[in-house]
């Protein structure tokens, strides 16, 4: 048993002391490989990376908050709905620093190839071959289609 959950055991289980700082290390080691936010905590180990996989939904839902309150500022400014959902989408993809375009890319692409050898060294590679572009357009265009429609 860790350090932290012996404390969270001792204090009845509250968010006090060590289970509040384990939360908070949590929530660093989160923002830091899921945004772009200069956080920089140390190095984790394996173990603490994977206590950090608690806190990913919260750092999700402050990126989705801030795109939030991008879209409805953009709005409230009067920019047309699309306008207002391509300026939310890009601020999700700024915060991030496009982690989840890149995965997609990289998928896209690998699906060309007939061999798996040969799939692995296309997802590999950093360059962005044409399904890769065209996955892109189609998902980043659905994901401005329907932030638009809210």
């Amino acid at each position: 048993m860790s350090e932290s959950d012996e404390e969270s055991r001792a204090d009845g289980g509250r968010l006090g002391g060590g289970e509040g700082a384990a939360w908070r290390r949590d929530l660093a080691l989160a923002a830091s490989f899921l945004t772009r936010l200069p956080i920089a905590p140390a190095v984790p180990d394996a173990a603490e990376a994977r206590r950090s996989f608690r806190a990913y939904p919260l750092v999700g839902a402050g990126i989705g908050l801030a795109a939030g309150a991008v879209l409805a500022l953009a709005l409230g400014v009067g920019l047309p709905p699309a306008a207002a959902a391509i300026v939310a989408v890009a601020v999700q993809i700024a915060l991030t620093g496009g982690l989840h375009e890149d995965g997609l890319a990289d998928l896209a692409d690998g699906l060309g190839p007939a061999d798996r050898a040969r799939r692995l060294e296309v997802m590999r590679d950093s360059r962005i071959g044409t399904f890769g572009v065209l996955a892109l357009i189609l998902g980043v265009g659905a994901r401005i289609a329907a932030v638009a429609a809210l």
